[in-house]
């Protein structure tokens, strides 16, 4: 028992009733503790009081405690034997919010300065009835958990809206608020949160305090299941100042049989202040401690998980997905692309109920209130999103996993991953969530490693073009040799009397044809050469090889190395780096040209193959008749700087590796039961560019 209660049940004078420490302390005691003025308008109302009569504080404070009965138990107001003795102890009878009468034993106290002048009369009561006192605490109990939550509401900026239903009413014709829900998004748009009590704010606040929920749209925390018949109630009780609405209500939670009563508020309080309360016994056979206790553990679970997590209420969105079923909607993708609207509306409509610590850091939020509104903010980044998200869940998936980008609130975009897991039933529609992993790390050091493999295959590069530079100089040779002969065999008609302008228009054009064959040539080299950013394109891999052949057909022929390529009719193109796929074709070629030459192989044959494999992707296969792989070395070939040649630096088939597998595909090599090597390459195929029938049959 607090020091203001003990004072007031012996009978003496507290010193400070008013103090912020003894309201907060008043409010723990079992007894309803009630401070008015001389004039009975009440200056205070604890947390008992509301239990015991039902009435929230926000309704009583500032009105006249008479308004709800304050007679005696004989009929007498005992007013002025308080005033003469100081004190008064009986029974008083008043009116709950239900209609209910109470008889509460009160203990009564008057308040006076140093000067004699009354302060004020602090009550302190307690339910009257004949009860044992393990009776009297079940009751309390109970009690305590039949007052859910209750609102102070400012509906005067729905005054247009309210004047609109109100002369629709007129009309005679009856308004069913569920078939205006841009009536009722309107009003509880408008209709402003005044005050709201602890009760409201730990069930429908979530993050947000009384602090963040003041001043804001009571459609903002209202239950969507019930938003049209709080509609309703506003719109009664604004309009009628001596109504009091009592409505049962739709509420998903562990409150049993709910009831929401409104009221319009009494003098001295500004036209348009709407009470509203929500009553209904605790549907647990838990205790509330036990059930406090409980969601106090998932909340601390929730806000240490390691990961940014949002809960959110994706009920309106569900409401309108059944009603697009019921209507013979299949094809959501193809309606969404029709009505964009939609993906607008469910932004706003589907709100963030509950967040944790990473979730306001990762936005660079304030604090957690910050983040309970509608998903909107989620989407700033990436619009496209939502409406993938609302694919997903049209379509009943339980997961959407996407790597994108959000928008924190400080303007910095931010690479994530971003995953939802949505509701199935019976599970509650409440209960959507996203999680959003910051990736921006893993993607920087994803993107350096790329720089590194880079360099490392423009390094390959340059050191196989070293090792080619004899069969590069023949075939830059060539043309050069070729425009030579043309332009003097051009000169010498010329300088006959006899000029053969036919013949030097021939020789000239030759001469040209093999400018541009030479100009080629370097063209492809430097692309060799040169330093690039990965460009992957849809690209033929015939194509891709044989270009890669006239970097080294010379150095086969000139080794006395038989060529055979079987290139197969109709391959599905695949994605890739043009650069980067002949690096590798050229590598393996040059790998068994000089696996070959040390063999000694009087007969020296290269078989170049491409196929489409079982699984439907496209291969590429290098088969040679040298010594093979030696058997110890199988697992190793593919390793940094690992080489069996005395002057090899190991890095040829290491970056053959790392180039297919950032393709998607895979490398491979073995040994060939007749001898030799077998090296192949695969490539996934992508989804638009299937094999056409030519290829199904060799498949086959």
């Amino acid at each position: 028992m607090t020091n203001l209660a003990r004072q007031i049940s012996q009978g003496g004078q507290p010193n400070l009733v008013a103090s912020a420490p003894g309201t907060e302390l008043a409010d723990l005691v079992s007894e309803s503790i009630i401070v008015s003025n001389l004039h009975g308008v009440i200056q205070y109302w604890n947390a008992a009081s509301e239990v015991l009569y039902g009435w929230p504080s926000m309704a009583m404070v500032g009105r006249h405690v008479a308004e709800i009965g304050s007679r005696g138990h004989s009929g007498v107001d005992h007013i002025d034997i308080l005033l003469r003795e100081g004190r008064w102890e009986g029974i008083v009878f008043r009116r709950s919010l239900t209609g209910v009468e109470v008889a509460a034993a009160v203990r009564q106290v008057v308040r006076r300065d140093a000067t004699g002048a009354v302060l004020d009369i602090v009550e302190c009561g307690r339910n009257a009835g004949p009860l044992t006192e393990a009776a009297y605490l079940r009751m309390d109990a109970e009690l305590q958990g039949s007052l859910a939550a209750a609102w102070e509401l400012d509906a005067s900026p729905a005054r247009p809206l309210l004047d609109a239903i109100a002369k629709h009413r007129r009309g005679g014709a009856a308004i069913d608020l569920d078939q205006h829900p841009d009536w009722v998004n309107g009003l509880l748009t408008a209709t402003r949160i005044l005050a709201v009590n602890d009760r409201a704010v730990r069930m429908f606040g979530a993050h947000a305090g009384h602090e963040q929920m003041i001043g804001q749209p009571i459609g903002t925390f209202w239950p969507a299941e019930s938003r049209s018949i709080l509609a309703g109630l506003i719109g009664d009780v604004a309009t009628d100042r001596s109504r009091l609405e009592t409505r049962r209500m739709v509420l998903s939670g562990a409150i049993r049989n709910p009831i929401i009563r409104a009221w319009h508020s009494a003098d001295p309080k500004p036209s348009g202040t709407v009470l509203v309360t929500i009553n209904g016994a605790i549907d647990d056979d838990r205790t509330s401690w036990e059930l406090h206790a409980s969601e106090d553990r998932y909340r601390k679970l929730i806000q240490y998980l390691p990961t940014a997590l949002w809960q959110v209420d994706s009920r309106r969105a569900g409401e309108v997905f059944d009603d697009l079923k019921a209507k013979g909607v299949r094809d959501i993708a193809s309606y969404l692309a029709t009505h964009p609207d939609l993906i607008e509306h469910a932004k706003d409509v589907v709100r963030v109920t509950d967040v944790n610590h990473d979730a306001v850091s990762l936005f660079r939020a304030r604090n957690p209130a910050d983040l309970i509104k509608p998903v909107r903010y989620l989407f700033a980044a990436v619009p496209g999103l939502a409406e993938r998200v609302m694919v997903a869940h049209f379509e009943g998936r339980r997961n959407l996993i996407e790597e994108t980008r959000i928008r924190a609130f400080d303007g910095s975009l931010i690479d994530v991953l971003f995953t939802v897991t949505y509701p199935v039933p019976p599970e509650q529609l409440d209960n959507t969530f996203i999680t959003i992993q910051d990736i921006s790390e893993r993607l920087n050091a994803e993107r350096q490693l790329r720089k590194l493999q880079a360099d490392f295959a423009h390094a390959g590069r340059i050191a196989t073009l070293g090792e080619l530079g004899t069969s590069i100089a023949h075939e830059i040779n060539q043309p050069l040799t070729a425009i030579v002969t043309n332009g003097e065999a051009s000169l010498r008609w010329l300088a006959r009397a006899d000029q053969n302008i036919e013949k030097v228009t021939q020789l000239t054009s030759r001469i040209v044809a093999n400018a541009r064959r030479a100009s080629e040539i370097i063209h492809r080299i430097r692309g060799m050469a040169a330093k690039h950013e990965p460009e992957k394109r849809l690209m033929d891999i015939n194509d891709v090889a044989k270009e890669a052949l006239l970097f080294i057909r010379h150095d086969i022929e000139s080794k006395s190395i038989a060529l055979s390529t079987t290139f197969a009719s109709g391959l599905p193109q695949v994605i890739g780096d043009r650069i980067q796929l002949q690096q590798v074709i050229i590598n393996l070629l040059v790998n068994s040209v000089q696996a070959i030459v040390h063999s000694g192989q009087p007969t020296r044959r290269i078989d170049v193959q491409t196929s489409v494999t079982e699984e439907g992707s496209v291969g590429f296969s290098v088969f040679d008749n040298g010594p093979g792989i030696a058997t110890g070395d199988l697992g190793r070939i593919f390793d940094s700087f690992f080489s069996t040649k005395d002057a090899g630096i190991g890095i040829g088939l290491a970056i053959c590796q790392s180039i297919v597998r950032a393709h998607g595909g895979s490398i491979l090599g073995a040994n060939r039961p007749n001898g030799g090597a077998h090296f192949r390459f695969t490539l996934p195929v992508p989804a638009t560019a299937g094999p056409d029938s030519s290829v199904v049959a060799l498949i086959r």
